[in-house]
């Protein structure tokens, strides 16, 4: 397979299952009749960001996968936070069971990290391209938890 496909269908599979939770989850949306935490971003930058950080996820695994370097645990460990990712704003959104999306995005916060760590081992570049998804996460952590105690 050639490189552009490698990296089009890398790309194109971490955007797609964000663009479909947010399909899911859209009719259920509170965000701006909810109480918020200071640093709360408007609404609108949530699926600008959204996207960058799932093609940063499609360009670091397509740079793996061109260079021959993904393997079994590479892929368990990518779809697994891809999952855990998936599953956190239908559980914040769609349920509202925000205590339980707070839980469920620090193990998306670990299953991050653990992916740049061997991300990082196999290729630098495709490791530290995942940092912005971390801190991303780690603030949409502090975000939930703020909305959970402001709005119980």
């Amino acid at each position: 397979m050639s490189k552009a496909k490698i990296y089009f269908k890398s790309i194109i599979i971490p955007v797609i299952i964000g663009g479909i939770v947010g399909l899911i989850i859209s009719k259920f949306i509170d965000y701006n009749s909810i109480q918020k935490p200071p640093l709360s971003p408007p609404a609108i930058l949530f699926p600008i960001i959204w996207t960058i950080l799932y093609v940063l996820m499609g360009v670091s695994y397509g740079i793996l996968k061109s260079k021959n370097l993904v393997d079994g645990e590479i892929n368990r460990i990518y779809y697994m936070q891809l999952a855990i990712n998936a599953l956190w704003p239908i559980f914040f959104f769609t349920f509202k069971w925000r205590l339980f999306s707070f839980v469920w995005i620090i193990l998306l916060v670990f299953a991050v990290l653990l992916m740049i760590i061997k991300f990082y081992q196999k290729n630098k570049l495709a490791g530290l391209l995942q940092i912005p998804y971390l801190l991303w996460t780690i603030f949409a952590t502090y975000l939930n938890l703020g909305v959970y105690i402001l709005n119980s």
